[in-house]
């Protein structure tokens, strides 16, 4: 499938919780039909504690979103 959405474009999540959302492309999945979109669909995921960081905790992630649900948006 020929992706048209490349990584650095701007685009809009046109359905899901974050619709309206405009955002840049972080990576683009092409086996998977899906794009990562900065901002959007943030999930919270648990670390482990490592030297990096001794108390471990919670990181804010962002997800994958399908490529059906973004619209590039063109500069005028």
């Amino acid at each position: 499938m020929a992706m048209k959405i490349k990584k650095g474009d701007t685009i809009e999540v046109i359905a899901g919780d974050d619709k309206g959302k405009k955002a840049e492309v972080l990576a683009v999945l092409p086996a998977k039909g899906q794009v990562i979109v900065a901002g959007c669909k943030i999930a919270k995921k648990t670390v482990k504690p490592s030297e990096n960081n001794p108390k471990g905790g919670f990181e804010n992630k962002e997800m994958p979103i399908n490529i059906s649900n973004v619209r590039k948006v063109e500069a005028l």
